[in-house]
């Protein structure tokens, strides 16, 4: 009966965007149940423990069924009709133009959004709208390594080849990345490469569960990565381990940046890292002696100020070796959010336009205008990106429109970003349930989740997924779709905004046509008996069989305009902010096992709260003992930005100059008060993994 019949989908949570199904209860409390998928080949059956809960989200009692509209008597969130919701954000976006111009509108969208979503926000903000001013929290996320794919390969994907190929290759070297806690179905491949003989490298500055499983762990100092990667290429051409017909025949740039690392010797390399010298000869040992190789980046090095330069000296350490462009080799980035990958391809990014086309460009404005029936010239140039939008709120920003995401906890100088919002002449959030930045809106949207909706998904990888619908929403709930749609014939657009995913697809192929991010040739017919296509997917034409998609990139040429990869030369330089006196810690962020990215919605799972219950302030037992705290008492962690307070977890897995902060909880405990929103120049990406702070004892003061 089709009432109990099990709907294959994908988990609501990270890029890896497992396999599910989903078996409708009829029980408004816990409308679903997860069902074992075996057959999706990314995780094989496995799932996290969010993902096997990800249904109690789904509960009348935690997620938000009517929209809500901020009471201008008593200053209360109150249900109100859609009809009048929808007429208030209207009337808000509408009367911020006409006072204050197009730009002082901004739209702010969410790397989980599907690809379906981040095509018509965007789209919907340089049309209806006319701003500029749109970005989204995927900037906060895999932006650096995006801009260092594209400086050195001519084209951005997390994964230039499918997971599959991880545990075949010789040797990986996983830099920043806590994959046990952070994608746990992930970890097989770095188990199934030991068990194959391969080698694994982790660089983190602590002892994790994944650095646990390393044949080699080097804990730098948060913040010199870059040095790190920069004196392992000095050990590369001093020991002659450079592929020299590589580099001849299919590199560009290579004595530049040659001369960038024989400037970072060893020694000096040690004293900026505290890595030791011997330990980064065998690194070098490890990774040159391999036949194939890997190096996998996430946050941690590339959510600094540097965070460009720094994954691009760890892509130099790939060309050099000849370990890229080449069957289980290369460089790839471990994406983080669920739609990371296709939320920034496909217009909800500042500079970009559908297909990864760049908005500057006039051949793709022309491309994207024709196919939305309007012309170049009324699309609107490039506008601020994330934490440049958010700074901006209050002042050249007016109103906002945000969808999927909750900046209150997730962004950078998060107390500074909060007040902007509540500085706001109008602010409209579309979210599930009632986060902490939904709270401080004049209107609150309820929208539809994963399972009541379809849609598709890019994940790490760069396959194209489709979630299929599984259950009925709420009556009170409708998708951000409909949202879009109805906002649209409200301010003058009544033709150009379907609310019909598959109809937004077709066109989002059309748009991406020729563009970077072909998807032109992908479908859901496709994606549902190939699980899933790889792009790019160009349309191969009548009447030709279809283009098989793209597992592996760059095998036969890079992306750039002489098809060889780019040497970009880049220099160690310090973190914005170092430590001193006053401020002699460093501080370091990231996430646990038990809940994810801002926690709005894997804080309403009681199941995960009992694994993470709360924040805690991870440091060394020296400094615990200078600071005279013992395991579970309250610390203070103090930065130029603010304060926050949680209890202190104890360990030696940590540097002693170092300490760690989990970002999924907001109040007293919110780690991102503290973190430094200085920019990298290039990805505009903020410096959440590195800040000067000093410790304090906080007792049992509230």
């Amino acid at each position: 009966m089709s009432e109990v019949t099990a709907v294959p989908t994908h988990c609501p949570y990270c890029a890896l965007q497992c396999g599910m199904s989903l078996r409708p209860t009829g029980v408004p409390e816990l409308p679903a149940e997860v069902v074992d998928r075996n057959d999706f080949p990314v995780n094989r059956g496995a799932l996290c423990g969010k993902g096997r809960t990800a249904p109690a989200v789904l509960s009348s009692r935690v997620r938000l069924t009517e929209p809500l509209v901020r009471c201008p008597d008593t200053g209360a969130l109150v249900p109100a009709s859609w009809e009048e919701a929808l007429a208030a954000v209207a009337d808000g976006l509408r009367r911020t133009r006409a006072d204050h111009g197009p730009d002082a509108v901004g739209v702010f969208g969410g790397g989980g959004l599907t690809n379906e979503k981040a095509y018509t926000l965007g789209k919907f903000a340089r049309l209806v709208l006319g701003t500029s001013q749109i970005d989204y929290n995927g900037r906060f996320c895999m932006s650096s390594a995006a801009a260092a794919h594209g400086r050195a390969f001519g084209l951005d994907r997390g994964l230039p080849f499918p997971l599959e190929d991880i545990p075949k290759t010789g040797c990986v070297i996983l830099v920043g990345s806590n994959l046990a806690e952070t994608m746990p179905p992930a970890l097989r491949y770095l188990t199934e490469l030991k068990a194959n003989g391969g080698k694994l490298i982790v660089i983190d500055p602590r002892r994790t569960r994944t650095a646990e499983q390393a044949d080699l762990h080097l804990a730098p100092r948060p913040g010199t990565d870059l040095a790190l990667a920069l004196g392992m290429l000095h050990l590369v051409v001093a020991e002659g381990r450079v592929d020299q017909e590589f580099v001849a025949t299919r590199t560009s740039g290579w004595e530049a940046a040659r001369a960038g690392a024989m400037s970072h010797w060893p020694e000096q390399v040690e004293r900026i890292t505290g890595v030791p010298v011997p330990r980064l000869r065998e690194a070098v040992a490890l990774f040159g002696d391999a036949a194939t190789g890997m190096v996998l980046t996430a946050r941690g090095p590339e959510q600094q100020s540097k965070g460009t330069d720094t994954v691009g000296a760890w892509i130099n350490l790939c060309l050099a070796t000849g370990k890229a462009g080449r069957p289980l080799s290369g460089y790839g980035c471990l994406t983080g959010q669920g739609n990371g990958q296709g939320g920034r391809e496909h217009g909800q990014k500042a500079d970009q336009l559908p297909g990864y086309r760049k908005l500057d460009d006039p051949a793709a404005r022309a491309h994207v205008a024709g196919v939305w029936g309007v012309s170049p010239e009324s699309l609107p140039g490039p506008g601020r990106s994330a934490y440049e939008l958010l700074d901006a709120l209050g002042g050249e920003v007016k109103s906002l429109l945000l969808m999927g995401s909750n900046p209150v906890v997730s962004a950078p100088r998060a107390a500074h970003v909060e007040g902007r919002l509540r500085s706001l002449d109008f602010l409209a959030v579309a979210d599930v349930v009632l986060s902490e930045t939904a709270a401080l809106a004049d209107v609150v949207l309820p929208v539809t989740q994963w399972a009541e909706e379809t849609g598709t998904m890019t994940n790490l990888e760069g396959r194209v997924l489709l979630r299929r619908r599984a259950l009925t929403p709420p009556a009170g709930v409708r998708s951000d779709l409909e949202v879009l749609h109805a906002l649209a014939g409200l301010l003058g657009w009544e033709k150009g905004f379907p609310a019909e995913p598959e109809e937004v697809f077709d066109e989002l192929r059309r748009a991406s046509a020729g563009g970077p991010a072909d998807y032109s040739g992908i479908s859901y017919r496709r994606i549902e008996e190939e699980q899933g296509v790889f792009w790019p997917c160009p349309e191969t034409g009548v009447g030709e069989a279809d283009h098989a998609g793209t597992p592996r990139l760059f095998l036969d040429r890079f992306a750039t305009p002489d098809g060889r990869a780019r040497f970009v030369p880049v220099v160690h330089r310090a973190a914005a902010e170092e430590t001193d006196a006053e401020y002699p810690v460093v501080l370091t962020t990231g996430r646990v096992v038990s809940q994810y990215q801002s926690g709005a919605q894997t804080r309403r799972v009681d199941e995960l709260n009992a694994a993470a219950p709360g924040p805690f302030v991870e440091l060394h037992p020296r400094v615990a003992e200078r600071l005279g705290v013992t395991e579970g008492e309250r610390v203070a962690v103090v930065s130029r930005r603010g304060r926050a307070v949680a209890p202190a977890r104890i360990t030696t897995a940590i540097r002693p100059d170092t300490v760690f902060m989990p970002f999924h909880w907001a109040g007293e405990g919110r780690a991102n008060t503290l973190v430094n929103p200085a920019l990298d120049p290039v990805s505009r990406m903020p410096e959440f993994k590195v800040c000067a702070v000093r410790l304090e004892r906080a007792g049992n003061d509230a």
